[in-house]
């Protein structure tokens, strides 16, 4: 399962020799002092096509060397990474299937706004 936490314990987490870059629970890399993962910003650029410049626009909370620390991690564990982006699209599809149409969506479907 894909949790997201809302308080992360800060003597939980191990230092790398990334700057700004700490691994939290199941060895999961975060940008230190914020509760953003890696493959979340990694999953912005690929999603956008974004420049480092522009994720930051995105998200005011970073600097540009969280940033670009975020990006160097990625590139040198890509393999790893680039794995959990495909399980959480495939936790993200299975959730999907299993969702029930929405009274909204079913709304719109019954005015004919929706096929």
């Amino acid at each position: 399962m894909i949790a997201s936490p809302t308080m992360i314990d800060a003597q939980s987490l191990i230092p790398t020799e990334y700057p700004h870059i700490v691994l939290g629970q199941d060895n999961v890399p975060l940008i230190a002092g914020t509760t953003m993962k890696v493959v979340e910003l990694v999953i912005a650029q690929q999603t956008y096509g974004w420049t480092p410049e522009e994720i930051q626009i995105n998200h005011r909370h970073l600097n540009m060397g969280q940033i670009y620390a975020a990006l160097a991690y990625y590139w040198d564990h890509r393999e790893a990474l680039d794995a959990d982006i495909q399980r959480r699209e495939a936790y993200v599809a299975q959730l999907e299937q299993q969702a029930e149409e929405s009274p909204f969506v079913a709304r719109l479907k019954a005015q004919g706004l929706l096929p």
